[in-house]
């Protein structure tokens, strides 16, 4: 039987983990053994996604909790070492771009063991990005790179990696979304966010990237374009605890709980807050992930960032790249509003699926 150590530390890795660890169950010949890093350690960053993903418990916690981005990688990538030399793993595979995946892939390459990368090829040609770094590290460090869009397969030979090892697979981030849809539909976060005044036109925030939140001068800019936004409509914004933290270290609570029509909420679960995604007149995000879900959904979505490592989100999807320019995002929410967004398609292979392929792949592969 075949060892496959699969690695989670973060909220997009259980996401993008719940649909490998389901399929490789149905093949008697692997043991997916689950290695929970511990770098989103809360229970509203962690076990909840757990329970609403159904992934079962891991098998092995490091418990590494928060550190600056240097420790953090090397205590993940010490503790993990310790892991693989006990275990003796045929196969580790990664997902993503965070903390936890680059640890892991160095821990792994430096025993001589097979690293598979899921999402691999993804650019955002920015290095001050700490995701940017994570990505490029892994990738080269990757036997196996499963792509999930075909902009990686263009990134990954313009960086010369070998076309033996990539795979353009699909995103299994939709694999999730598609499978937990009936969770996502029986959500009643309506009632708690609502009660009884009945479901209002809204649009759905999420901030948490350092280039946004680390700084007073940004939120500061951002509070003007809330402002701006809640004249038209009521925003949700369950608000992530990097966030929380920093508005609270520039004393800015009391502005950001000025600003009208803005509801500001605990983190959500993975059903509860793709409930209120798939019903929001739009989405206003610095995340990665939620530009694809919301491709798939069929939802408008403003990425407050400059740049995204998931241009078919743009090319084909709902997306557009509008940074922190007011004006832009005011000129975007008036389109919306008046139902004249851009058209859109889902990309290829997001038929989820891609955990299958994955499977299929690996099950064949020469691991020695």
């Amino acid at each position: 039987m075949k060892k496959f150590i699969i690695v989670a530390g973060a909220r997009p890795n259980f996401i993008k983990i719940a649909p490998l660890i389901a399929c490789l169950k149905k093949y008697p010949s692997v043991r997916p053994i689950l290695v929970h890093t511990g770098q989103h350690y809360d229970f509203e960053l962690s076990r909840i996604f757990f329970r609403d993903l159904d992934i079962p418990e891991p098998d092995i916690n490091l418990n590494i909790g928060s550190a600056p981005y240097a420790q953090q990688i090397s205590r993940i990538k010490n503790a993990f070492e310790k892991v693989l030399l006990k275990v003796k793993p045929d196969l580790v595979i990664v997902a993503g771009d965070v903390n936890s995946t680059l640890a892991c892939s160095m821990a792994a390459s430096r025993l001589n063991i097979k690293l598979a990368h899921i999402e691999a090829g993804l650019r955002s040609f920015d290095l001050t990005m700490p995701e940017e770094i994570n990505r490029r590290l892994t990738d080269g460090l990757s036997d196996y790179l499963f792509v999930s869009e075909k902009s990686g397969l263009v990134n990954l030979r313009n960086e010369g990696i070998e076309k033996e090892k990539v795979f353009f697979v699909g995103n299994i981030m939709i694999d999730a979304l598609v499978s937990n849809m009936g969770k996502i539909d029986r959500s009643r976060i309506f009632k708690q966010i609502f009660a009884d005044s009945g479901v209002l036109p809204y649009g759905v925030l999420t901030l948490h990237r350092p280039s946004n939140v680390d700084s007073k001068k940004a939120l500061l800019r951002i509070v003007g374009i809330l402002k701006m936004a809640c004249k038209n409509i009521k925003l949700i914004y369950p608000m992530h605890p990097r966030a929380r933290s920093m508005i609270r270290k520039f004393k800015l609570e009391r502005v950001f709980g000025s600003i009208p029509d803005l509801c500001v909420i605990e983190p959500l679960g993975y059903a509860d807050f793709l409930h209120l995604v798939k019903y929001a007149e739009f989405v206003m995000t610095d995340s990665g992930g939620i530009q694809e879900e919301a491709t798939v959904l069929k939802v408008p979505c403003l990425t407050m960032r400059k740049n995204t490592e998931r241009p078919s989100t743009v090319r084909e999807g709902t997306n557009v790249l509008v940074g922190l320019d007011k004006g832009s995002i005011r000129s975007c929410l008036g389109k919306i509003l008046k139902d004249k967004w851009k058209k859109s398609k889902v990309p290829a292979l997001w038929d989820a699926k891609t955990a299958e392929r994955i499977c299929r792949i690996l099950l064949k592969a020469d691991l020695k």
